[in-house]
């Protein structure tokens, strides 16, 4: 997940599990000279019971080193890795999002994995080892998968006798149930579309035909009358039907805040969010594929990488780790836990079964309308700088076909510069 800063993220705390390892090559130390601490960088509270019990069965398997788990709220966790990797103390292994991976790989900050000893990346779909991977090597073990589908409120349907969306729905479809669903009276709203991008606006815009960026990596597709019939569909809940929170509603309460609680119809959000919903108070909710545009289905699959930072004091622990996490048992443990969809090819029935009160086998069969998440080496520049004009298109400062012009010039501008 790339944008999901959820309001329900406890403060940043240090949880210290046991793991160890065995001895691996190409590394400054001997993993099994003796005890050995390492540190993990995490940042979602959800994951954490799941990664801790990871740790636990690393240990049990490699009884000699330490694993200190720290967990970051997503809203501090880039800026205090970036302070620490420019000071040399960065956690020796770290998760990594594909929006970074270029800046942190590029500017030597990580470990390559391609020719450690025992690397295998064959378990993982080809499309998360090629986020991962700059210039023929791979920085990256892919830890998760995510895809987006279109949550629900059943009680609200219920209330309002509106059929419960699934795999045949289009864009009207969406737009008439909306309708439908808002109550201004009770505060309800019928759906909730912010400017997000790989919650919302990535998916309307392959739904639409267009794209984000050339297939070179080289220029945007913001501009492109397709891409802008997808912002539009987007943008015409809060503009103009007013079946959607204003923009700076969404700013003051986050969109999936406003679901759990009752206030949002639906919602299109990731399998990330799951346990958020799952414990939600008096929530009843599920998830149906993402409806089809003009151009069809259409979602944006994204994940998580495991990294090893390249300062580490102890190179060869943070690879038994990092060959672990990206192991068969480490896969299942998260499966399990419901958090994510595992990136370990054949373990997404496991997590599908997690949290049988979802369907959430919407999220897999996502995958055979999914596109990669929009990348090149320099993704944080443009992206952010893009969602600055996304921002305030949504907020009503510039209008639809000025403010898709100024993104796509700024982040051509960006890709130029590499």
């Amino acid at each position: 997940m790339i944008r999901k800063v959820s309001a329900l993220l406890c403060a940043a705390a240090l949880v210290t599990g046991i793991a160890g390892c065995s001895s691996a090559s190409n590394s400054s130390d001997s993993a099994d000279s003796g005890p050995v601490t390492i540190t993990y960088g995490i940042w979602d509270p959800n994951q954490l019971p799941a990664m801790q019990k990871i740790v636990t069965a690393f240990h049990a398997a490699h009884p000699s080193i330490t694993v200190k788990i720290q967990l970051t709220p997503n809203s501090d966790y880039w800026t205090k890795l970036q302070t620490e990797a420019a000071s040399g103390s960065a956690p020796d292994v770290f998760w990594m999002s594909s929006t970074r991976i270029g800046l942190y790989a590029g500017q030597g900050q990580l470990q390559s994995l391609s020719g450690k000893s025992g690397f295998d990346n064959s378990p993982f779909p080809k499309s998360l080892n090629a986020i991962y991977t700059l210039d023929g090597k791979q920085y990256g073990m892919p830890k998760d998968f995510d895809t987006v589908g279109l949550w629900y409120n059943k009680k609200l349907f219920d209330a309002a006798k509106v059929r419960y969306p699934d795999a045949s729905w289009t864009w009207q479809s969406v737009i008439d149930a909306s309708k439908k669903l808002t109550d201004t009276a009770k505060g309800v709203w019928g759906i909730a579309s912010p400017s997000w991008t790989q919650e919302n606006l990535y998916n309307t815009i392959l739904q639409a035909g267009g794209s984000v960026i050339s297939a070179d990596k080289k220029t945007s597709g913001l501009n492109d009358p397709k891409s802008v019939a997808g912002l539009q569909y987007a943008l015409d809940f809060v503009s103009k039907y007013k079946t959607s929170p204003t923009a700076q509603q969404m700013t003051d309460t986050d969109p999936s805040q406003l679901f759990a609680s009752g206030k949002v119809a639906m919602f299109a959000d990731g399998d990330w969010d799951t346990l958020t919903y799952k414990n939600a108070p008096g929530l009843s909710a599920d998830v149906a594929p993402l409806p089809a545009g003009p151009a069809g289905k259409g979602t944006v699959i994204n994940g998580l990488g495991n990294v090893i930072y390249a300062k580490t004091k102890h190179s060869a622990a943070a690879w038994e780790f990092v060959k672990f996490l990206g192991g068969r048992q480490a896969n299942e443990i998260q499966a399990a836990s419901g958090a994510v969809i595992p990136a370990y090819n054949g373990l997404s029935g496991t997590w599908v079964k997690s949290v049988p009160q979802f369907h959430l086998q919407t999220f897999i069969d996502e995958l055979g309308s999914a596109r990669p998440y929009p990348i090149s080496v320099n993704t944080q520049t443009w992206a952010k700088d893009t969602q600055t004009v996304l921002d305030q298109i949504w907020a009503g400062k510039v209008d639809l076909a000025t403010g898709a012009k100024q993104a796509a010039d700024v982040m051509n501008s960006d890709l130029a510069k590499g």
